[in-house]
């Protein structure tokens, strides 16, 4: 429970962590605050998962609680003014291969919204936008989910702003890479230790760190003696690559009022979800990859766990060929022929923290008093940025609702990843592993 006298260390400042850190100096302007992060809020390229060009801000979940919490999201992204100038409202078109589209549609009815969302049969829905999605793939696909309401956001600049408007109102940002977290004598967290031996203190540690919190984990129970600490089957680091291209004056006159594309698949056809996102005002259209790895290593002597490359900026912008195919194949899979000569700019991968069902954990940790997680954004995660604050504090004062409390929970049983097709379906090094020869 929060108190007069209450610190909160919070550790990564990509959404979970700094809409957290907003939340909490709104409601306690004298509180410490501290942000640690091993990239500078405003550094040119930095590793969080929500640190972007450009990430979908959508409600169309066929998950009634998401879609509940992401509606709210939406609407903060439209009427306040620090998030409004980073939103744009261009809709999205999703091809559904399953009941999705309806799944949808009845939960917004069942929660009172009256957003223009609509189902289209294929050949109806293809020849919207002028006929932009006209060679997309459709095999498959049941119908077309319209929802006017939804659209993207510029997610590096949304990050920065309100990072910035938090270090305005009082909260503190450390750029340190963090080595392990801190233990009193009954096992109780107290912070941290940066590998360059500075110790940072609280009485809340929040770890927000994404596709690091396994192997800050694992590093924590090994200094400390408490192998509970680790996340063991609960979370795994995965990572995805995003590629863009460059488009031509016309081709950016063709493009630039096109809705955010979401080719929807089934755990039978192996494939996430495959998104694309209007260009940015310099003309950049952006898409990503069907494959969705694991990068197994050894993070400790016999300890082998999905983790990002050991590298600060966990090799993002080296990205292997292999890779870069999958991108080229997911361009096909909306673009067709027309986007074969189109010039690629930009690859990234991106890495992030997965649980079985793409549930965050928001939750206490159990093997700890003191310590808090608050991650596993499975890739879905930005687009709750205007609440995910309000709901970690709910959670640090033990006000969360019953229900998001066993969805988010640290301990809760979890079933197999059969039925998520979010969930990762490769490992790294077996996709960079050139084909065998018959």
């Amino acid at each position: 429970m929060a108190s007069k006298t209450s610190s909160y260390l919070i550790i990564g400042a990509g959404v979970f962590g700094v809409s957290t850190a907003y939340t909490l100096i709104q409601k306690y302007p004298n509180a410490s605050v501290t942000l640690v992060d091993r990239d500078a809020y405003d550094a040119e390229s930095r590793v969080a998962a929500s640190w972007d060009w450009n990430k979908v801000v959508r409600a169309d979940y066929d998950d009634k609680v998401y879609c509940r919490l992401a509606l709210e999201a939406q609407d903060i992204f439209k009427s306040d003014p620090l998030w409004q100038p980073h939103f744009h409202q261009t809709g999205v078109y999703w091809t559904c291969r399953s009941d999705y589209a309806q799944n949808v549609i009845n939960h917004h009815k069942d929660l009172g919204r009256n957003d223009d969302i609509i189902a289209l049969p294929v050949a109806e829905a293809r020849k919207l936008y002028g006929g932009l999605f006209d060679s997309a793939d459709y095999t498959g696909v049941k119908e077309i989910l319209i929802n006017r309401a939804s659209g993207w956001a510029a997610a590096g600049d949304s990050l920065r702003a309100i990072t910035k408007r938090c270090l305005e109102l009082g909260v503190k940002y450390v750029v340190a890479d963090v080595a392990t977290l801190e233990f009193d004598g009954r096992g109780s967290c107290t912070g941290l230790k940066t590998k360059s031996g500075q110790i940072l203190s609280a009485t809340h540690t929040i770890v927000a760190t994404g596709a690091f919190t396994p192997t800050l984990l694992e590093w924590s129970a090994a200094k400390s003696g408490n192998h509970g600490l680790r996340a063991g089957e609960r979370i795994v680091a995965a990572g995805i690559t995003t590629g863009m291209a460059q488009l031509k004056k016309e081709q950016y006159a063709k493009f630039k009022d096109m809705p955010v594309g979401f080719q929807g698949y089934t755990p039978e056809e192996g494939k996430p979800f495959i998104g694309t996102l209007p260009p940015t005002k310099d003309g950049e259209l952006k898409w990503w990859g069907s494959k969705i790895f694991t990068n197994t290593r050894e993070v400790l002597p016999g300890r082998h766990i999905s983790s990002p490359p050991p590298t600060h900026d966990y090799n993002q912008w080296k990205v292997p060929g292999p890779l870069k195919q999958d991108i080229v194949e997911a361009r096909n899979l909306w673009y067709g022929p027309q986007s074969a000569n189109w010039e690629m700019t930009k690859h990234r991968i991106c890495w992030d923290a997965f649980t079985t069902t793409s549930d965050f954990i928001i939750s206490p940790h159990s093997a700890s008093k003191g310590l808090y997680i608050a991650t596993c954004g499975s890739f879905h995660g930005y687009k709750f940025f205007p609440v995910l604050g309000k709901y970690i504090t709910q959670m640090l004062e033990g006000e969360l609702e019953p229900e998001l409390v066993e969805k988010w929970a640290w301990d809760r049983q979890r079933p197999d990843s059969s039925q998520n097709v979010e969930y990762p379906n490769s490992e790294m090094k077996h996709l960079l592993q050139p084909a065998a020869k018959l």
